[in-house]
């Protein structure tokens, strides 16, 4: 199996020196404070003394429509894996956080939003290594080279994920209709010992009555991950995260780590958090209509007071090659959630098909033996 190598684009943030021996500070997840890895040195990082702002979405809107981005060329992209970020002012090239993949710097038009709040790290790689070994190790019908990565000392890369969040007064007007069950009494016939019989049943039914209604729900911080690196569905099943701890931006929470720039735009990530929203509404409807069965025949949402954040959320990453594929990782930096791609030993699933059949033969040949499957089947006959 061939393993990421070290990664060696840096963030792309300030770096931090060390007062006593020139060294680069790195920020000690779960603390308020960097910490040289060389003489020890401790720096205490003060928060800044400012609230989280929301952001009016309309006005955000409106003015990058009307702004033209200008072109850098410290901005990396990754074509293996869609992955956008920065390397330092002295590299050009490197290796991707997230697959491991060789890429060189390349022009890329400037985000014109910065991250204004994060989310800083709590989970060390120690024990986000630990997760993800106990993870990978309870994972059914993994190669077995696939466990042994697990075992190994890789190392895991600390990365901030960009993501938006999304607020929305709704209210939404709808027509449908309400089913009620009721149930008949219904004669049926069937065969029974040869002979025609007759049966009378309680058949359910349901009665359908016309609706129409309004419901409103106010959305708060609903959470959509902007980076492209990463599936959704794995970005998604990170979740949840202490937004409500989110501190104000600061670069020293990120020294030592990378940090990825968004690449889900900001009008594009509203459209994925209106689908949330729509799903939940939906559910609002269901309710209000009541009954034992709905139906929405016309839906309109006026969405109003529209605001919207950037922030960074960490995860550790790992990424290795496994016939010739890319499988990712990724640990929560805040909880230890783990999730993340896997493939599938085919022997294994072919050996626990085999296994399973012999234990279902052999169940069945005990059956037969003991005379127990006979009389199964001729209290089975007299029972319908």
């Amino acid at each position: 199996m061939k393993t990421n190598k070290k990664i060696q684009s840096p963030h792309l943030h300030n770096q931090f020196p060390c007062s006593q021996c020139g060294a680069m500070l790195k920020y000690q997840p779960g603390t308020q404070h960097q910490t040289c890895e060389y003489c020890g040195q401790e720096n205490t990082i003060v928060d800044k003394q400012e609230s989280i702002k929301e952001y009016d979405l309309h006005s955000a809107l409106q003015a990058l429509a009307n702004t033209q981005p200008t072109t850098t060329s410290k901005q990396a992209h990754c074509d293996s894996c869609g992955a956008s970020f920065k390397f330092a002012a002295n590299l050009h090239a490197g290796q991707c956080p997230f697959c491991g993949s060789d890429i060189v710097n390349s022009p890329q038009k400037n985000k014109l939003i910065t991250p204004k709040s994060l989310l800083p790290f709590v989970i060390s790689e120690v024990d986000a290594r630990d997760k993800f070994r106990h993870w990978i190790q309870g994972l059914w019908f993994a190669p077995n080279k696939v466990k042994q990565y697990a075992r190994s000392d890789s190392k895991l890369t600390g990365i901030y994920l960009p993501y938006w969040t999304y607020d929305s007064d709704t209210e939404s007007t709808y027509t449908g209709a309400r089913g009620d069950t009721y149930y008949v009494n219904q004669r049926v016939s069937y065969v029974q010992n040869g002979r025609q019989v007759s049966t009378v049943k309680r058949v359910p039914r349901i009665r359908w009555t016309n609706v129409s209604g309004r419901v409103s729900r106010f959305f708060d911080d609903v959470l959509i991950g902007a980076s492209q690196s990463l599936p959704r569905q794995i970005l998604d099943h990170l979740q949840p995260w202490d937004l409500e701890n989110l501190v104000p931006y600061e670069e020293k929470y990120i020294s030592g780590f990378q940090s990825e720039v968004y690449q889900v735009e900001l009008d594009e990530g509203f459209d994925y958090a209106r689908q949330v929203m729509d799903d939940i509404i939906h559910r609002d409807i269901a309710y209000d209509i009541g009954g034992d069965h709905q139906r929405i025949y016309q839906l309109n949402t006026q969405h109003r007071h529209m605001t919207y954040k950037h922030c960074l959320l960490p995860i550790w990453s790992a990424a290795f090659l496994y016939r010739d594929q890319t499988y990712r990782f990724v640990v929560n930096g805040r909880t230890g959630e783990v999730q993340g791609e896997r493939p599938y030993s085919y022997w294994k699933i072919a050996f626990a098909v085999i296994a399973g059949l012999i234990l279902i033969a052999g169940g069945i040949t005990f059956l037969q033996q003991s005379g127990a499957l006979d009389q199964l089947e001729y209290t089975d006959y007299y029972a319908y």
